[in-house]
């Protein structure tokens, strides 16, 4: 049974990450509030280093990042963060498989109805997605045993309100419990590939575990473009929310220039992995 170095285990990602190694690999989790404690952003490469000599791990899985901020966070949490495990893991266990969190953020406008490729250009149109894909370009040009898996939008369970459904599920839920009958959100009219959160960490496990993985780089999503405004109302149907959606906030910034965009997962499935939930199932379970 393969050894799993678990960064982020607390998180949304990493979360169900763990739950779904339990029993296939043995997992230790590290972070600031985990009990083995290790800060990836401010610890040195040192103190990481004597953490891989202590775990001894066959894989490292680093589900930390930040999805918003100033540059200068999104540069520690999505950057630096990749540069210290590439350096350890480099300086001293050599054999350990690393395995990062990626963005379709990384590739910025899309020609809609098209599925993008890994091999499809990069061009970030905001510093969430620059950093995103300065951390991929280390993993792709990496002396090592690296992958960058590239997530679409994740949602399901625990899915925050940094995101545009986690937005919506919390404007929801207050709604319902003042009386209000109308929500505020940003405009709807774009389309994304949701990926249930389940079937991300599924995917995760999966390159983690594999004997071989002859990319560096593997889209991870459903596959198919959603108009988010019909993955709101799918959601507020779910909760019984009647009232009016109104869409007169400002675009997210991070991807806002953005209006189509949808996973080409040919690679991936080439693993043995395919995505197990539909969107119906994920929003129930998000809610």
């Amino acid at each position: 049974m393969k050894r799993v170095l678990l960064f982020g285990g607390s998180g949304f990602l990493g979360g169900h990450v763990a739950a779904t190694l339990d029993g296939r690999a043995t997992v230790v989790q590290a972070g600031r509030r985990s009990a083995l404690r290790h800060d990836l952003i401010n610890d040195d490469v040192a103190k990481l280093m004597a953490l891989l000599r202590e775990v001894k791990p066959d894989v490292v899985v680093n589900c930390t990042g930040l999805l918003s901020g100033c540059a200068a966070e999104l540069v520690s949490a999505n950057v630096l963060t990749t540069a210290y495990l590439l350096d350890a893991i480099g300086a001293g266990a050599t054999g350990t498989r690393l395995v990062v969190m990626g963005s379709a953020g990384e590739y910025g406008v899309v020609p809609a109805g098209i599925p993008v490729s890994e091999d499809s250009p990069t061009v970030p149109v905001a510093t969430y997605g620059i950093t995103k894909l300065a951390s991929t370009s280390m993993i792709s040009s990496a002396d090592l045993d690296a992958v960058s898996l590239r997530v679409f939008n994740p949602i399901g369970p625990g899915v925050g309100a940094d995101t545009v459904l986690g937005r919506a599920a919390a404007s929801i839920r207050t709604a319902l419990r003042d009386g209000r009958n109308k929500i505020l959100l940003g405009p709807l009219n774009s389309y994304r590939d949701f990926v249930d959160v389940r079937d991300v960490a599924s995917a995760i496990a999966t390159v983690a575990l594999a004997d071989e993985v002859p990319h560096r780089v593997l889209n991870v999503g459903s596959g198919h473009a959603v108009l988010i405004r019909d993955a709101v109302k799918l959601l507020a149907e779910v909760a019984g929310f009647t009232g009016e959606i109104s869409e007169a906030d400002p675009p997210v910034h991070r991807s806002g220039a953005v209006t189509w965009i949808a996973a080409d997962i040919s690679r991936i499935t080439a693993l043995g992995w395919r995505p197990e939930h539909d969107l119906h199932a994920s929003v129930r379970a998000l809610w």
